[in-house]
């Protein structure tokens, strides 16, 4: 039995279905709460004050949602702010806490309790023979990082993986560190959320990105949000939704669940709101889609508007797809032989609710559509975010104000992560340009991406394993597998703020390298340094730390940690490291020689809102083969549970940020003081002779026909279609299996893992059967 994740909450659980407004009085009153526990009552208004502001501000450590163009104050949200004041306490882990606590003790704590220790103080490494971490000054920790890697027989033999929150600088130097070694091994969160996003946009416009801004969310007649749990993950993402059912735009709202970001909200900055407790609506349609079944529902969407346009010469734009586009015929064969019977029977919704949505998409001049993990995390999300596209296409929803693709990254600056080189499979054009411009001679071959490197590392193939920010171990799948994988390396070598249990579950070596966080000044020889990041709709700002005191002496930012490794790995490299983290401008220089649309870096970043990268398919121009568009034409894949089991889907709660647990709480889903659940339909719950909180087992069966399984959950009624479940990540990470990845993507398949659902035996906790 795996130690639990949450907070290990001693009253007992409850459930109350949601009924108040998303944020409002609910999240102040949550963010009060915080403020209270951590006693930042000066630190942490003065950061909320600081954080998301143009002028010389820091970016949120959260979600990826853009600033608010027209330099809105307090653009912040409660999640924000539970993650700023997280990385701002007082608690403190240095070498007093190591030297009482053995990593065999502290791998029986909950992952709560680890993090809640507080920020690490200085480097340390693992002691095999006390079974402790013990100090090691900074030279030290880079010399033994250097002469394992040195000693590898292949630069395969390292892995270098990023979870997001990494600045533009760090990360460019990150991956020219890699690749002068020579090695394109460089995986990141990106495999295991927006994979599926970034191949299919490529595949059907010539760019990875979205092409929609918040101007364009601003101009819209119509806001389809699929897959996306807004009030917890983009929760600034509310006011925009706020806006637009103001104004009289159409917003459909496309999940399984009906989340709270689809009924209504107060958002906080209107102040008036708040004093009245005056709620605004943020749905004109809620369509519970059965897990997978967003692909059927956009068919029905094109379907009704290609039967539209025998009739309606408007409802179909056949000059845009004359000019613009490829393989419409095809596609339009495709729908036209699907079935409106097998449409309803994959999306889990009637023929008057997919005409209800095709109506809405069909009656607005200019359309959005955006999503997230939801649509991304199965076998067929590649072909799912095509027909988006396709979607769009019909209509020239691409290329003018107001419409567009606008994929929801999940954390701060994964998309820019992506943009300045995370990338194991990189573009020649990129790696020639590097090569050039750097002097090094960038290995060609592709590289390792998230579940290969876990693989390789199991095989004893990947011998050297560092993590920049994150919590791999909690974050990636089949958990056992993957402690299994970490504990052959040679070395495992993790950047952190915290503690967690990654730093547990480590390699025959290991070290934990502490890291300055976004909130603290950075403070190098060139003066005070600010580093920049990308959010979700492509905009690079500056951020600038707050704080002048960090939280040890002995903190490194991520330019000299990467620096540092960098040098020791090659002792010989011409590539000025030192000088580069001096003043990062340098850093900025290099890089707007090397990445498209970084031109004249260092004058447009300090625009007061920065600036915005090009996104050729914005303008129309389409960087795929054909030079237009292209309309794919997938099969429509078959989501339906087999007799007997459901479909799972994990997702995060409400008290949760990525892996981080602040409480075993879930507001808005009603839930308080329990996080091993499994939420189900009312009905699957009476056959299977289940009442509220009865414990059960949930084992899903891999392709490969292994099983995995969890012991002792809750059972919770909640309004999901049938035949449909779902749970928190990561807890119940372990049920995806390694090989259970989407051949499209890459990607494990999260939001589809096929599972039984019984009554507890008597065995608690999880476990793997062949």
């Amino acid at each position: 039995m795996e130690p639990s994740v949450g907070a290990e909450p001693s009253a007992p659980p409850s459930f109350e279905p949601y009924r108040h407004p998303a944020a409002g009085w609910g999240a102040a009153r949550s963010v009060a709460k915080v403020l209270a526990a951590t006693g930042e009552w000066v630190e942490g208004p003065r950061a909320v004050l600081r954080m998301n502001h143009e002028d010389g501000g820091f970016d949120c450590p959260g979600c990826a949602w853009p600033d608010d163009y027209k330099g809105l104050h307090l653009d912040i949200c409660e999640n924000g702010i539970k993650h700023v004041t997280w990385e701002m306490t007082g608690k403190r882990v240095g070498r007093e806490f190591f030297a009482a606590h053995t990593v065999s003790e502290l791998s029986t704590w909950s992952d709560f309790a680890l993090e809640d220790q507080g920020r690490l103080t200085e480097p340390m490494v693992y002691d095999p023979d006390t079974d402790r971490y013990v100090p090691i000054d900074w030279q030290r920790a880079f010399d033994l990082f250097g002469e394992v890697v040195r000693g590898l027989d292949d630069p395969n033999q390292a892995a270098f993986y990023t979870s997001g929150r990494l600045g533009n600088e760090a990360t460019f130097l990150y991956q020219l560190m890699a690749r002068e070694l020579g090695t394109n091994n460089l995986p990141d969160c990106s495999n295991m959320c927006h994979e599926a996003s970034g191949r299919a946009l490529t595949a059907s416009l010539g760019t990875g990105k979205g092409t929609a801004d918040l101007r364009d969310w601003e101009a819209a007649d119509a806001l389809f949000v699929l897959g996306v749990n807004a009030a917890s993950n983009a929760p600034r993402m509310l006011t925009a939704l706020a806006d637009a059912t103001r104004r009289g735009a159409k917003v459909v709202h496309v999940n399984p669940l009906v989340e709270a970001a689809a009924t209504r909200t107060i958002v906080p900055h209107e102040f008036a709101n708040m004093a009245l407790g005056r709620a605004t609506s943020t749905s004109s349609l809620n369509l519970q889609v059965r897990i997978g079944g967003d692909m059927a529902l956009l068919r029905g969407i094109a379907k009704a508007v290609l039967e539209q346009s025998a009739h309606d010469p408007k409802a179909l734009d056949e000059d845009f797809v004359e000019r613009y586009t490829t393989g419409f015929a095809a596609y339009r064969e495709l729908v036209e032989k699907t079935p409106w019977e097998e449409l309803e029977r994959q999306s889990g919704l009637s023929r008057p609710q997919l005409l209800a949505a095709a109506r809405v998409y069909r009656e607005a001049d200019r359309s959005i559509f955006s999503w997230c993990l939801g649509v991304t995390q199965h076998e067929h999300g590649v072909d799912t975010v095509r027909e988006i596209v396709n979607v769009l296409l019909l209509r020239g929803n691409l290329g003018r104000e107001g419409a567009g693709p606008s994929p929801v990254r999940g954390h701060s600056n994964v998309q820019g992560n992506r943009t300045c080189g995370i990338d194991h499979r990189p573009a020649p054009e990129f790696l020639d340009r590097l090569s050039q411009v750097c002097g090094i001679d960038a290995p060609r071959a592709h590289g390792l991406d998230t579940v290969g490197v876990i693989r390789a590392m199991a095989r004893g193939e990947v011998k050297v394993f560092v993590g920049m920010g994150g919590n791999f171990a909690l974050a990636a799948p089949d958990t056992a597998y993957t402690y299994g994988a970490l504990r052959r390396c040679e070395l495992t070598v993790h950047v952190s703020t915290k503690l967690n249990r990654s730093h547990l579950v480590h390699g025959r070596r290991a070290l934990i390298l502490p890291c300055l966080g976004r909130t603290e000044q950075d403070r190098q020889r060139g003066g005070l340094q600010a580093s920049s990041v990308e959010d979700s709709m492509s905009m690079v700002h500056l951020s600038v730390g707050m704080r002048k005191k960090p939280a040890s002496r002995q903190l490194l930012s991520e330019p000299a940690i990467v620096a540092g490794l960098a040098r020791a790995a090659l002792p010989g490299s011409g590539t000025p490291w030192e000088w580069y983290v001096e003043d990062y401008d340098r850093i900025r220089d290099t890089m707007a020689k090397v990445l498209d649309g970084f031109e004249d870096f260092n004058r447009r970043v300090r625009l007061p809102l920065g600036f915005r990268i090009r996104q050729p398919a914005r303008e129309l121009v389409f960087l795929t083969p054909s030079g237009r568009a292209e309309f794919s034409a997938a099969p429509l894949p078959d989501v339906l549970p087999e007799p007997g089991t459901l479909v799972l889907g994990t997702m995060r709660s409400h008290d949760q940020w990525n892996t981080t647990i602040y409480s075993d709480d879930d507001r808005y889903r009603g839930v308080k003081n329990l996080r091993t659940l499994v939420f189900m339909n009312r009905q699957d719950m009476r056959e299977r002779h289940l009442a509220e909180f009865d414990p059960v087992d949930v084992t899903a069966t891999a392709r490969d026909g292994s099983t995995r399984s969890l012991h002792g959950y809750l059972a919770v009624p909640y309004d999901l279609p049938r035949g449909c479940a779902a749970g928190y990540m990561p807890e119940m990470n372990v049920l995806c299996a390694i090989g259970d990845y989407s051949a499209q993507s890459d990607q494990p398949i999260m939001k589809h893992l096929k599972v039984t659902v019984t009554a507890a035996a008597a065995a608690d906790g999880a476990d793997t059967h062949a």
